[in-house]
C-alpha cells in the first residue's frame, strides 16, 4: 500500500490562507495530499517547496506530480528547512510553512520499514533508511538505564523499567531484529493495556529516538519562524502530546510579552510578541473521523508572524 490520506486538509487551508502567487513550504511532504490542495489555490504563479526525509516519499511525489513546474521536491529533514529554503527561494518571500508530524500510512503499512508490529518485518524504523542507526542496531547495545529513560520520556510508558529489563535480558539470548519479536518481548513485560497493544508506547518511543523527532521539531519550528515573511503563517499538525506540547509552548513564547517586562508601561521592542496565534487548536470533525480514523489524534495549531515594523500582522 502506498496511499496516505492527509488529515485536517481544509483546516490547514483555512489556517494557512494561501494567496495566489504565494510561496509556500510543505516541510513534511508525505504523499503530497496537503501540497496538492495548496497548489489548487495559489494559481499559476504560486510555488510550493516540499521536503521529506524519506526518499520513498520523494520518488512517489515525482511520479504523482510529474510535469508540475510549480512544485520543487527536496529530499531533506525538516530540521534543514532554513538551508533548503535559502537554496530554493530565489528571492521569494515565504508566506506559509506546514509541518505534518509523525509517520505516514505507507511507512506504517510497509513491513520492511519496521515502524509497526501489525506485520512482521525487520526492526528498522528510520525515516531515511540510508542514514543513521536502525532500531535493531541501537537495541543491540543501548544501556538498560538509557533504554528505560527513552521509553519513559518519549513513550510516556509507566512500565519503562520493566520493559527495558526484559529487552536487555532477551537480547542476551538472541539478537532482536524483527518487529514481531520486539512486540512479543514487550508483551511479556506488560500484559494488559486497555485496548491498545502493550508495545504501542515502546515502539513510539524507539521510533522517535531513532529519528530524533523532537530535536528535529525544535529546530524546524525556529527555522520556520525565521524564514517566514511578515504576515506569513505556520501550521503544525501533531499526533501526540509531546509534539503538541512543544508546538504550543513555542507559539505561546513567540506570542506573549517577555515575562521580565510584563506589566510595564513601555515594552522594549525586543520583548514584544513576534507572532499571534490563529484561533485555538483544531481537531477533525465527525465526518473526517468516520472517513479517516487516523485523524482522531491529530491537533492543528496555526500562528502568524507579526510585522515588527508596524507592531501587527502584515
Amino acid at each position: 500500500m502506498d496511499e496516505h490520506v492527509p488529515v485536517l486538509v481544509e483546516e490547514v487551508l483555512e489556517g494557512l490562507a494561501p494567496r495566489a502567487g504565494g510561496f509556500y513550504v510543505d516541510g513534511t511532504f508525505g504523499r503530497g495530499g496537503h501540497t496538492a490542495r495548496i497548489l489548487e489555490v495559489i494559481g499559476a504563479d504560486g510555488v510550493v517547496l516540499a521536503l521529506d526525509r524519506d526518499p520513498a516519499a520523494i520518488e512517489a511525489g515525482k511520479k504523482r506530480f510529474v510535469g508540475e513546474s510549480r512544485l520543487t521536491l527536496v529530499q531533506a529533514e525538516f530540521a534543514e528547512l532554513a538551508r533548503v529554503v535559502g537554496e530554493h527561494a530565489r528571492g521569494r518571500q515565504v508566506m506559509g510553512v506546514l509541518l505534518d508530524l509523525g509517520v505516514s500510512s505507507p511507512q506504517l503499512d510497509q513491513p520492511e520499514r519496521g515502524f509497526s508490529f501489525a506485520k512482521d518485518g525487520p526492526l528498522d524504523m528510520r525515516m531515511d533508511p540510508r542514514h543513521g542507526e536502525s532500531a535493531a542496531d541501537w537495541l543491540s547495545h543501548v544501556d538498560e538505564r538509557e533504554l528505560a529513560r527513552v521509553i519513559y520520556e518519549l513513550g510516556e510508558e509507566r512500565f519503562s523499567r520493566r520493559i527495558a529489563a526484559t529487552i536487555v535480558a532477551a537480547r542476551a539470548e538472541a539478537p532482536i531484529e524483527r518487529t514481531a519479536q520486539l512486540a512479543a518481548i514487550v508483551q511479556r513485560a506488560v500484559r494488559t493495556r486497555d485496548g491498545k497493544h502493550p508495545a504501542t508506547r515502546t515502539f513510539q518511543a524507539i521510533r522517535m529516538f531513532i529519528n530524533d523527532e523532537l530535536g528535529q521539531l525544535r529546530t524546524a519550528l525556529e527555522a520556520a519562524f525565521n524564514v517566514l515573511a511578515p504576515g506569513g503563517r505556520l501550521a503544525v499538525i501533531s499526533f501526540h502530546s509531546l509534539e503538541d506540547r512543544m508546538v504550543k509552548q513555542f507559539i505561546r513564547a513567540k506570542s506573549t510579552v517577555d515575562p521580565v517586562f510584563a506589566g510595564l508601561p513601555v515594552i522594549p521592542p525586543s520583548a514584544r510578541p513576534v507572532m499571534r496565534e490563529i484561533d485555538r487548536k483544531r481537531r477533525a470533525g465527525e465526518a473526517e473521523l468516520e472517513r479517516n480514523p487516523r485523524s482522531r489524534s491529530a491537533v492543528l495549531r496555526v500562528a502568524e508572524k507579526l510585522d515588527l515594523t508596524t507592531g501587527g500582522a502584515a
